[in-house]
């Protein structure tokens, strides 16, 4: 299945051509670039990543899965080659410029590629792709899983972020004053709903271990409110401000940038309203965020992308799909930063005993993954 790779001596590395993008995506700023690998040897291996409409600047799960590719690229000595997607029309193609370039490995991030990376998959047996939050079996609506990629060359990464998420619910129960708290999304799509379900769970979950009421405003475990993209727009505000005109003073944006939108109605309603990031720290990634975000339900993509694409570099791939979870931390909460002081002092000791519990499975987090 695999091309033969060539190990070179470090006197011998061949520099890759940084040859222009064909596709009708736009290339990052920094197409690839070359480490002096671990090793100090490195390989014709050509590692690749293309994004979805996002944009490897989304401060969240692009940003994340690009930094991990170029993290493995540095440590194996090799160059890389990333381009973004203005839209979907621009997946088939991408991807099709990627093969014609002579990648190895291709990283295709997000639900909203699966159609396009089974399909190229199908037509190039001799690479390796590792395909973002989808599990590429039982068709293309992303909420099936069996255990196997229905495509033999395509390695799934899928993080079971309703764990996480039960996690933020319920600490976002605990520090709501309203006893209001809402999420909304870009799209309905399974790898969305996932924190949405888990969020709810755990805001319920601390409403029955507390005694008190608790709403959850944006979802109801089957509709709930969408953007309609992954776009920071007037659409991602609108939406932040109907859940924060339900009295909500605790909201998850689940999509990307949408959280920019939360960020301006917070600062349009003049209210005191907190939110939560999702799959990265964003409190890290825009430090713009930081007197307004409380937590974050965090996918540790970098992480995972990064062990792919070393093991690919080392002709390692096994094909099983990777599933994160608490216990193996593919997935987990950041930390309050600038509320620390704020939330309840017996909270992170409650939410400790939640984790291990989720684990052993004495609480149980629903989920398409499990």
């Amino acid at each position: 299945m695999k091309k033969s790779r060539k190990v070179l001596s470090s006197g011998l590395v061949a520099l890759m051509a940084a040859a222009s993008l064909a596709a009708c995506g736009d290339a990052p700023e920094e197409d690839g670039g070359t480490g002096s690998g671990s090793d100090s040897q490195a390989s014709d291996f050509l590692p690749c990543i293309v994004s979805d409409a996002g944009g490897f600047d989304d401060k969240s799960f692009n940003q994340l899965s690009y930094e991990g590719v170029k993290q493995a690229a540095d440590e194996l000595g090799v160059e890389f080659k990333g381009v973004e997607s203005n839209s979907e029309n621009d997946y088939a193609p991408n991807l099709e410029s990627l093969v014609g370039q002579g990648c190895d490995t291709i990283v295709t991030v997000g639900f909203a590629l699966a159609a396009a990376t089974k399909e190229s998959a199908k037509a190039n047996p001799d690479i390796e792709y590792v395909l973002i939050d989808d599990s590429a079996d039982g068709g293309d609506d992303g909420a099936t899983f069996d255990g196997k990629a229905d495509v033999e060359n395509i390695k799934p990464l899928l993080y079971d972020t309703a764990q996480a998420a039960f996690l933020a619910g319920y600490a976002a129960a605990d520090y709501s004053k309203t006893g209001v708290v809402g999420t909304y999304g870009g799209m309905p799509f399974p790898t969305v709903t996932i924190f949405m379900d888990g969020f709810k769970q755990g805001a319920e979950y601390y409403a029955k271990e507390k005694g008190k009421d608790i709403e959850v405003v944006g979802w109801d475990g089957k509709n709930g409110s969408f953007t309609g993209g992954f776009e920071a727009n007037e659409a991602a505000t609108s939406t932040a401000k109907q859940l924060i005109d339900q009295d909500a003073d605790v909201i998850l944006p689940v999509g990307g940038p949408i959280y920019q939108g939360a960020v301006t109605a917070i600062e349009d309603t003049g209210k005191d309203v907190v939110m939560l990031g999702a799959d990265a720290d964003v409190f890290e990634t825009d430090p713009s965020t930081q007197d307004v975000i409380f937590t974050s339900v965090l996918k540790n993509m970098k992480v995972s992308t990064y062990e792919a694409i070393m093991d690919a570099g080392n002709d390692n791939v096994d094909f099983t799909p990777y599933i994160g979870t608490l216990e193996n931390d593919g997935v987990g909460i950041a930390p309050f930063h600038n509320f620390e002081d704020k939330v309840s002092p017996d909270l992170q000791g409650e939410l400790d005993d939640i984790k291990a519990g989720i684990i052993d499975g004495s609480i149980k987090v629903n989920s398409y993954l499990g």
